[in-house]
């Protein structure tokens, strides 16, 4: 079988780690910079960072969009949710506060229950947002203190935190599962 190829959006932020991971659970991962990288990919990764930086430069490389146009499984982690969020891309029906859990030093990490999982799933939350609102069709996969730190909205995954900072894949493999049954329903 042919390695999925995935794409990370490389403008800024933790590009090489989520790369790393998804290299080590056999996908082929390209480094996106620029919309035609975009072209044959079957799947995209947008990870954390800085949000008001991450939409600068995706306005100013066209990458807006052509990741608006992208119609394969994405996965947002932290800047990443954000970018995908109502207010910025327009993508996942979420409204998303930015820096919800404090700033740098208020960072933090924890155990989460996350829905499908039996055994927990260590977070990492870096100037972490949280979900302040969920639309009708958005699944919320896990929590902390009552707000919404995990969801899935059709072909879209986001977490508030890092999973690319731990040694935990679980959520890269269920964002990899995604992209294959993508693949099965288009062959």
């Amino acid at each position: 079988m042919q390695p999925l190829k995935i794409g990370v959006l490389a403008v800024q932020g933790n590009f090489r780690e989520h790369a790393q991971m998804l290299r080590s659970l056999g996908a082929e991962t390209i480094e996106v910079r620029k919309p035609e990288q975009l072209d044959g990919l079957y799947g995209l990764v947008i990870p954390g960072g800085e949000s008001t930086t991450f939409t600068r430069l995706m306005a100013l490389y066209g990458l807006d969009e052509a990741v608006r146009r992208f119609d394969r499984p994405v996965f947002g982690t932290c800047a990443g949710m954000i970018v995908l969020d109502r207010d910025h891309l327009g993508l996942v029906d979420v409204g998303v506060r930015r820096n919800a859990f404090g700033r740098q030093v208020a960072s933090f990490e924890t155990d989460l229950e996350v829905v499908g999982e039996t055994e927990p799933l260590r977070a990492v939350f870096i100037r972490a947002p949280w979900v302040e609102d969920v639309g009708p069709d958005v699944e919320v996969l896990a929590e902390v203190d009552g707000r919404p730190v995990l969801a899935r909205e059709g072909r879209f995954l986001v977490a508030a935190f890092h999973p690319e900072l731990t040694g935990d894949t679980r959520l890269h493999e269920r964002f990899l599962e995604s992209v294959r049954e993508a693949q099965l329903v288009r062959a």
